[in-house]
């Protein structure tokens, strides 16, 4: 039965895509699925990692729903990879297989990927004659650039996992990338909930400024309100003892 599985190791939420015999192929409920999910997990964990069941991470779009899909239809197979990318945690995409079009974006969609030895990133929105959909084009010229860009969505370029490290797509390749990704998601696991939300909040607001002065004045009431914290008063009183006792 096609579902969308939640796991919670300590503060880290792992959402596996558990259809493997459509490859994980997006629907209107799997997508829905997903939505409702990421929303439990922003309740429940720090740190978010997304996979999807071997062989795939994600194939897709179902194209028996696509091809009848009209605004709000599109819309509703969205929104489980628009919520990866709106999630108030940090996420890492643990792509284990083939990404393909909304399966990429699901990708894309994450903070952060991990690339396993058999992951292929696959725009192929051309290659089905549709034009890409849910700011495909947006996100993957921000991460890759605008030439890996239109080479994988209009030239038909599948990256597989050194090229897509070799080109930003991928932050690292890993025989194992559901493991490295809950290596990575543990430092966030271990910090302060409202801290972790706070930091990701103000990357993405500095991430559009052009100006440094700006992005300073941005963080500062945070990192002055982060410092008046009994967590921040703990950890210092932690290092000091560490400190003195050597």
């Amino acid at each position: 039965m096609a579902e969308v599985l939640l796991e919670l190791r300590e503060s880290v939420a792992v959402i596996t895509i558990n259809d493997p015999d459509r490859r994980n192929a997006l629907t209107v409920d799997l997508s829905q699925q997903l939505a409702d999910r990421v929303a439990q997990a922003e309740q429940e964990a720090n740190a978010l990692v997304v996979t999807g069941a071997p062989p795939a991470f994600c194939a897709g779009a179902d194209l028996t729903q696509l091809g009848s899909s009209k605004d709000e239809g599109l819309k509703k197979i969205y929104l489980g990879f628009l919520a990866v990318a709106n999630a108030t945690i940090p996420t890492i995409a643990a792509v284990n297989g083939a990404a393909v079009g909304a399966g990429l974006n699901l990708a894309l969609a994450a903070d952060v990927r991990v690339a396993g030895p058999k992951a292929r990133f696959d725009a192929r929105f051309l290659q089905l004659g549709i034009h890409p959909g849910g700011g495909m084009t947006w996100m993957l010229q921000r991460i890759t650039g605008p030439q890996v860009a239109t080479a994988m969505t209009l030239f038909g370029e599948i990256l597989d996992a050194d090229r897509a490290v070799a080109h930003g797509l991928a932050y690292a390749k890993a025989e194992d990338p559901l493991a490295v990704a809950l290596e990575l998601a543990k430092h966030s696991a271990e910090a302060p909930a409202g801290l972790v939300r706070t930091i990701k909040a103000t990357m993405r607001a500095t991430d559009a400024m052009h100006d440094h002065a700006e992005a300073v004045e941005t963080e500062l009431r945070p990192q002055v309100a982060s410092i008046d914290t009994p967590e921040f008063a703990a950890r210092l009183a932690a290092m000091k003892a560490r400190i003195s006792g050597r």
